[in-house]
C-alpha cells in the first residue's frame, strides 16, 4: 500500500515513468511516507545511507555507473543542505541526481518549530531546476482531490525531470511539503500520471561539420584537449581519428587509447614557442594538469573553439571565441569522419590552406609525439623508491593483468595525479568542484549500482573525511580501497614556499597519526597495510584477488616529505632527459 499524500504519490509515478529506478534514502519521519514508497514500488530499488553528506556522493556514484538519474531522499531541515557538496558536484559533472526533500508546510516555515528553514531554493545555482509540490489533498472529514493541484504538481515534476534528462545532463531539486499525519498507508496503486519528454536536436549540419574541419586543418599548429568526460567509446575513436591530424592531449579522466604525457613534457619545455599551438579545439570539463592551464593562457596568438553542451562560455585558456552548443561526441565524432571520409587528408589539407601550411603542422605533431614518446618512456623506466608513487605503479601495473571487468575511482589532489602518470584507462573521479569530500562516497555508490570491481585510490584527508562511505549495510565484494596514507595532506609538501610556514604540518596539512584499521574493523571491512616495499608487493595481489564476499582496504603508509621528493625527482630527471 502507498501514501494517502497525493503529491507523493505522484511523484513516485513519474520519477520511475522519467526511468528513475534507485534511490538512495537517508532517516527521517518526514520523509518516511516518501521512503516507504520508493520502498514499496515495484519498479525502484533504495539503497539506506545514514549520513546525507555521503548519501549524495553514493547516488552520483551510481549514476556515474548507470547513467541513468538516481534519486536521494531526506528529510526536513538540515538534512538537505548536508547535500550540498554532492549537488555542486554533480551539477560541474552534468549527472542528473534528482534530490527528493521532505519539508514541513509552509505555513510552519519560521515559525520556530521543529526542523524547519526554508528549503525551496536552497540548492541555489547548483540545480537545472528547482519545484516544490503543492499539497493536493485538501478537504475536511472527507478530503476530496483537488484535480488542479494534481495536475500543477504532475507538471512541476516533469518540469524538474525534463531539466534533469536534457543532453546536458543536470541535478534538480523537488522539495515536497508534507502535513500530518504522516503514516498512513492507504492507497492500493499510484496513480496513471503522463510523462513529457524533451527533444533536443543531437546532431550537426553538413555545413557546420565542414567548418569545424576546415578550420582544423587549415592550422598550422592545430591541438585538440580534451578535459574530463564520461566514458564512451565514440568519443575514444574520433580521437583516434584527429590524433593523426592535430596534436591530442588528454588525461585518463577522458576516454582514448593509453596514457598521454603532455603535464611531463610541459614541465621540460616551459612556454616554449615550437610545442604552442594556434588553434584550439577543446571539450570536456576541468583539466587536472595546472601545468596546461598555464602553457595555454599564454598562448595569446591561439583561438580556441570550445565543445559546450550547455552552450555557456568557459573560458579556461582565456582565447576562446566559438562555442558549439552540442555534446563533445557528437561533434568530434561529426568531424572525424567528414576528415577520415575524405577520399586524401593530405590532398584535403593542401586544398584547405595550401601544401606550406600543410608541412608546418607535420613538423608541429611529430615534435610533439617525440616528446610525448619519451616521457612515456621515462614513466615506464622510472623506478621509483618506496612511496605513494611506486604504491600507485605497482597497483596500475598488477592491475594490467587481472582478468576481470573493473572501475578504477581516485580521489582529488595528490592521488589524480599519480594515476594520470600510470593509468591507461579510463578513471572515474569528482572534478567538477574538487573537493576533497565524497570520493570515497562515490566510488562505494557506484561499487553497489555495477557488478564489477570497483578500486578507490585515495589520500588519507579524503579518506577520513568521507569514512563514513563505508558505514553502510549495502556495501559487497567488489569495492576495493587503496588507502594512501603520509598522515597528512601530501600535496602541500609540494607547493613551493610553503615549506617556510611554521604551520603547514600542524594547520595547513592537517598532520595526523591516525589509521583506517579501527573504521575496518566497526564496518567488517577486510584491512591490509604496508610500511616498506616488501610488504606492498606481497599484499598488492591480495588487494588484487576478486574473490572475498566484503570490501577490503589496503592501507599503505609513506613519508610525506619522501612522497615530494620522490615526485620532484620524476619530474626532474626527465626535464634533464628532454633537454
Amino acid at each position: 500500500m502507498y501514501s494517502n499524500k497525493d503529491n507523493i504519490n505522484i511523484l513516485t509515478s513519474l520519477l520511475v515513468r522519467h526511468g528513475v529506478v534507485r534511490a538512495v534514502v537517508c532517516p527521517g519521519s518526514r520523509n518516511a511516507p516518501i521512503v516507504h514508497n520508493f520502498s514499496e514500488c515495484p519498479d525502484m530499488q533504495c539503497f539506506p545511507v545514514t549520513d546525507e553528506r555521503s548519501a549524495g556522493f553514493y547516488a552520483l556514484g551510481m549514476a556515474l555507473a548507470t547513467g541513468c538519474p538516481v534519486a536521494v531522499c531526506v528529510t526536513s531541515g538540515t538534512a538537505l543542505l548536508n547535500l550540498m557538496p554532492a549537488v555542486a558536484e554533480a551539477f560541474h559533472l552534468h549527472v542528473p541526481l534528482v534530490v527528493v526533500s521532505a519539508d514541513r508546510p509552509q505555513a510552519w516555515i519560521g515559525q520556530l518549530d521543529g526542523q524547519t528553514l526554508p528549503q525551496a531554493g536552497a540548492l541555489g545555482c547548483f540545480v537545472g531546476c528547482s519545484v516544490t509540490l503543492p499539497e493536493p489533498l485538501s478537504g475536511g472529514p472527507e478530503p476530496h482531490r483537488d484535480e488542479a493541484g494534481c495536475w500543477y504538481c504532475g507538471r512541476l515534476v516533469n518540469e524538474a525531470m525534463m531539466a534533469a534528462g536534457r543532453a546536458v545532463g543536470c541535478p534538480v531539486h523537488i522539495n515536497v511539503p508534507v502535513s500530518e499525519p504522516l503514516f498512513e498507508f492507504s492507497v492500493s496503486e499510484l496513480p496513471d500520471v503522463h510523462a513529457v519528454r524533451l527533444l533536443e536536436p543531437c546532431g550537426m549540419s553538413d555545413g557546420q561539420v565542414s567548418m569545424v574541419a576546415g578550420r582544423l586543418l587549415e592550422a598550422a599548429r592545430p591541438m585538440v584537449i580534451v578535459g574530463r568526460h564520461a566514458c564512451c567509446g565514440g568519443l575514444a575513436d574520433a580521437l583516434r581519428v584527429l590524433g593523426r591530424h592535430a596534436v591530442v592531449l588528454r588525461e585518463p579522466l577522458c576516454p582514448g587509447d593509453g596514457v598521454v604525457h603532455f603535464d611531463e613534457v610541459l614541465h621540460a619545455v616551459g612556454t616554449n614557442p615550437d610545442y604552442m599551438p594556434d588553434f584550439i579545439l577543446y571539450a570536456g570539463d576541468t583539466i587536472v594538469s595546472k601545468r596546461l592551464k598555464r602553457f595555454l593562457r599564454s598562448a595569446s596568438g591561439a583561438e580556441t573553439w570550445a565543445v559546450s553542451a550547455d552552450g555557456k562560455i568557459h573560458d579556461t585558456f582565456m582565447n576562446q571565441t566559438v562555442v558549439m552548443a552540442l555534446p563533445a561526441e557528437v561533434v568530434f565524432g561529426a568531424v572525424a569522419s567528414y576528415i577520415a571520409g575524405a577520399k586524401d587528408a593530405r590532398i584535403l589539407c593542401e586544398e584547405t590552406e595550401g601544401a606550406g601550411v600543410s608541412k608546418r603542422r607535420g613538423m608541429f605533431i611529430d615534435r610533439w609525439r617525440t616528446a610525448l614518446s619519451a616521457a612515456a618512456g621515462h614513466a615506464a623506466t622510472f623506478e621509483p623508491r618506496y612511496s605513494q608513487m611506486m604504491a600507485v605503479r605497482l597497483f596500475e601495473s598488477m592491475l594490467g593483468d587481472v582478468d576481470y571487468d573493473c572501475h578504477v575511482h581516485y580521489a582529488n589532489s595528490s592521488a589524480v595525479r599519480l594515476g594520470n602518470i600510470y593509468a591507461d584507462h579510463y578513471i572515474y573521479v569528482n572534478r567538477g568542484v574538487n573537493g576533497i569530500e565524497g570520493s570515497l562516497s562515490t566510488a562505494a555508490g557506484f561499487s553497489v549500482a555495477n557488478a564489477g570491481m570497483t578500486f578507490c585510490v585515495i589520500g588519507d584527508l579524503s579518506f577520513f573525511y568521507d569514512s563514513n562511505a563505508l558505514w553502510n549495510r549495502c556495501l559487497r565484494g567488489n569495492l576495493r580501497v587503496l588507502l594512501l596514507n603520509n598522515c597528512g595532506g601530501g600535496i602541500f609538501h609540494q607547493l613551493p614556499g610553503l615549506d617556510t610556514s611554521p604551520v603547514r604540518d600542524s594547520f595547513i596539512a592537517a598532520g595526523h597519526n591516525a589509521s583506517a584499521h579501527g573504521i575496518c574493523d566497526s564496518h567488517d571491512i577486510g584491512y591490509l597495510s604496508a610500511r616498506n616495499a616488501g610488504e606492498l608487493s606481497r599484499h598488492m595481489e591480495t588487494f588484487l584477488y576478486s574473490g572475498t564476499n566484503r570490501p577490503l582496504l589496503f592501507e599503505v603508509f609513506t613519508d610525506a616529505e619522501e612522497d615530494a621528493a620522490v615526485m620532484r625527482e620524476y619530474y626532474s630527471l626527465f626535464k634533464l632527459c628532454l633537454t
